[in-house]
């Protein structure tokens, strides 16, 4: 039986390798999402920044300065992060709250509850506002009924269009973000690890601070920065409480470009709101980073 001797390749003359031939099916696979992304993020980034530096007379930094030097901005940007990290808080303390109590106390309409936090997730955040209105507001039912009780002439609860009133209608629409992150972190946990625990004699209180948060951290950290990026971006909820004297980034912007077609303005505003998201994901990243890389060692 003859076997067949294939050829050995022949070296190109100057005694290096045969060239390769390129494959462009890849970059032709990697052109259309460049494209997308170039059209959807950077173009409208690019554009606003070009706006920004628009004057009467031509382009400069003139409105930059302007805008960064007033008070209002400064007042602003206070408010916009003042209320981004109450709310975020909130969020942590009672999304970290529902989902332990879902995760490991048993009730009967647990499964009801954890339903209901997933729909708020579908829901727009005005609704929430308005909820709050009917609820809470001046002439709302709960005012109504301490009126109807006490015979008091003026409303006892005047929140809503204060910065505690944003802040507590944030809570109650974004605290799902925390809790649904912390709950797949739960579901996780070995069933063992936290039944050697309570053998040994551990409290509830110390399992949960030793064994089950510390296995949590990772999905905290995530939703807790997701639920502060949105709530640094909430415009809808500050814009239908009706909080006039509560003067936020996001609203600033709509004023500036809309009310009064401060175009240029309202672009320097857009950048600095652009600069504070893409700062905070980036540190987002780098501590997810390096949770994830601790609990690898």
């Amino acid at each position: 039986m003859s076997t067949a001797v294939l050829p050995a390749p022949v070296p190109a003359a100057d005694g290096a390798p045969p060239p390769v031939r390129r494959r462009w099916r890849p970059v032709l696979w990697t052109l259309p999402p460049v494209l997308i992304v170039l059209a959807i993020a950077v173009y409208p980034i690019t554009r606003v920044l070009a706006e920004s530096t628009v004057t009467p007379t031509g382009r400069g930094t003139s409105v930059w300065t302007g805008v960064l030097s007033s008070d209002a901005f400064r007042n602003a940007l206070w408010r916009t992060i003042s209320i981004a990290v109450a709310s975020t808080a909130g969020c942590l303390v009672l999304g970290t709250f529902l989902a332990v109590v879902l995760a490991f106390v048993p009730f009967r309409g647990s499964a009801v509850v954890g339903r209901l936090i997933d729909t708020v997730l579908t829901l727009p955040s005005f609704l929430v506002t308005l909820a709050f209105t009917f609820l809470y507001g001046t002439a709302g039912a709960v005012n109504a009924l301490i009126t109807e009780l006490t015979g008091r002439q003026t409303p006892l609860l005047d929140f809503l269009t204060t910065p505690w009133g944003v802040i507590a209608a944030e809570v109650t629409f974004f605290t799902p973000f925390v809790v649904r992150p912390l709950l797949a972190a739960f579901a996780q946990l070995p069933r063992e690890q936290l039944d050697v625990a309570a053998s040994l004699g551990a409290s509830p209180w110390r399992v949960l601070r030793q064994v089950v948060l510390p296995e949590a951290w990772p999905a905290l950290a995530a939703g807790g920065s997701l639920v502060l990026l949105l709530t640094l971006n909430e415009f809808g909820i500050v814009l239908f409480t009706g909080a006039k004297g509560v003067l936020t980034l996001p609203a600033m912007i709509y004023t500036r470009g809309i009310v009064t077609f401060d175009l240029p303005g309202a672009a320097v505003l857009a950048t600095v709101q652009v600069a504070l998201s893409l700062t905070l994901y980036a540190a987002y990243r780098i501590v997810f980073a390096r949770f994830t890389a601790r609990k690898g060692h």
